[in-house]
């Protein structure tokens, strides 16, 4: 009796084992049909990638200043010309 019970035990063992091995199996499937639908549907939504959006904000930043050194440039520009029409008054 106790070899008999053993080996029901050893079958429900192998068996817990097969069902867990498949259980995995199918999570691996899912996950990669979700990845795939995720990527199809950013790529149909013409998402911009990180490496393209961090340049774009790099290039903002960039004219961003020129523009601030420009208009203090044009104060400076204007003050002077104010200066230069006043004493020619």
């Amino acid at each position: 009796m106790t070899q008999t019970t053993g080996r029901v035990f050893d079958d429900i063992a192998r068996l817990m084992t097969d069902a867990a091995g498949a259980a995995d199996g199918v999570r691996r499937e899912i996950e990669g049909m979700m990845r795939s639908q995720g990527e199809r549907f950013l790529r149909d939504m013409d998402v911009v990638s990180r490496e393209e959006f961090e340049a774009v904000k790099a290039m903002a930043s960039k004219a961003r200043d020129e523009n601030d050194r420009l208009s203090q440039l044009v104060e400076q520009l204007t003050a002077r010309i104010a200066s230069l029409e006043s004493r020619n008054a």
